[in-house]
């Protein structure tokens, strides 16, 4: 998480970007991606190397289950070791991991509200990642820190941890027409 200054960005007539733009990243998943390609390396040893004298069938399932897991781990936390947050004239978009994937798009006519969350924790939301709770709504979490906490117009709320996040706010605040600060 980077620092950033909070203070005024020049005079209250300076009009919002026309696109703006914010990202986090975590770097803790790296380890956990590593992890998986080790397990992915362990399964193709295991099917190049086989010295087993138990059978075909204890080598298959070794194999198959040491590459399966490689990769789950492996692009599961790919797919979200980096959020980028794009804000234009009409939506928000979040793009998960390097390709983009999961997407989500929000448009600005959907949000009703949009507040600054100081500490959003994957502890809060059940982990990393695409995360959906009833009870609280939907958010992508890379990292802990601060948020972005979207109120939807049917009801449900959308969490995003983004670096400068009160930057977003205020922006989406001017798009929509309402004001206030962005502390939450």
């Amino acid at each position: 998480m980077r620092d950033h200054t909070h203070g005024e960005r020049g005079s209250t007539a300076d009009a919002p970007p026309e696109v703006w733009t914010g990202s986090a990243t975590n770097r803790v998943q790296w380890l956990l991606a590593s992890a998986g390609a080790l397990c992915l390396a362990l399964g193709i040893e295991l099917a190049v190397d086989n010295m087993w004298t138990t059978g075909i069938a204890a080598l298959a399932m070794s194999v198959v289950g040491c590459i399966a897991a490689g990769l789950l781990i492996l692009f599961g936390t790919l797919a979200f070791v980096h959020v980028a947050v794009k804000v234009d004239k009409d939506s928000l978009e979040v793009r998960c991991g390097h390709m983009g994937l999961p997407r989500r798009r929000i448009l600005l006519s959907h949000v009703v509200g949009a507040e600054f969350a100081q500490a959003v924790s994957p502890r809060q939301w059940g982990g990393w990642g695409y995360r959906s709770r009833p009870e609280i709504g939907t958010a992508v979490v890379v990292r802990r820190g601060e948020g972005l906490v979207l109120s939807l117009g049917d009801g449900r709320t959308f969490t995003v941890t983004v670096d400068d996040a009160e930057a977003a706010v205020r922006i989406i605040r001017e798009r929509l027409g309402v004001a206030g600060s962005p502390a939450a």
